[in-house]
């Protein structure tokens, strides 16, 4: 990852932000040598709706509906 200073990005930055797009690579800026944020280059563009984009990628495997303590050692507990 490339530092860059605020003031140089200040003066370079859409030449900076074309250099993240072309190389892939993140660039760190910095103000008196502390990182303050990072410019990572953009995913790629997603064409579905938000609703329903996972659907299929989960598998229940065990009975989702009644209680995973039974209710005699809940009484157990009681005493």
């Amino acid at each position: 990852m490339q530092d860059v200073s605020i003031s140089e990005f200040k003066a370079k930055c859409l030449g900076l932000i074309e250099q993240v797009q072309k190389t892939r690579l993140p660039l760190r800026i910095t103000r008196h040598g502390r990182p303050v944020a990072e410019v990572f280059p953009a995913g790629p563009d997603r064409k579905g709706s938000f609703v329903g984009d996972m659907v299929g990628t989960i598998e229940i495997v065990g009975d989702i509906v009644s209680p995973v303590i039974d209710l005699d050692e809940i009484e157990a507990y009681r005493d």
